[in-house]
């Protein structure tokens, strides 16, 4: 029932020409141009790329480098405790074995 008469009076106002409401018009800045708005996509654009080629000349001098190599740790009793087998065999599903 509420929405017969919602419909009805928006169907009244059509009828009477009502005006619906307008948005407010948009600001128009003096030092926003298009011309300004060019130059500063090409400037960030170019700065963007500088950024990407002095990460990447980084990155290739830090993996260039060489790194220390630790020692291996002591075997301790505890890492590797095998209570029952698994169903794929003694070792772990990932482990290696090496054989030297």
């Amino acid at each position: 029932m509420a929405m017969a008469s919602v419909r009805s009076g928006l169907l009244r106002a059509a009828l009477r020409g009502g005006s619906r409401p307008t948005a407010p018009p948009k600001r128009g800045f003096a030092s926003s141009s298009h011309h300004d708005d060019a130059y500063e996509t090409a400037k960030w654009e170019k700065i963007t790329y500088l950024g990407a080629a002095i990460c990447t000349v980084l990155a290739i001098y830090n993996l260039s480098k060489g790194h220390p190599h630790h020692e291996e740790p002591p075997a301790y009793p505890y890492l590797h405790i095998r209570n029952k087998e698994f169903p794929w065999g003694p070792d772990g599903l990932f482990e290696t074995k090496e054989h030297h």
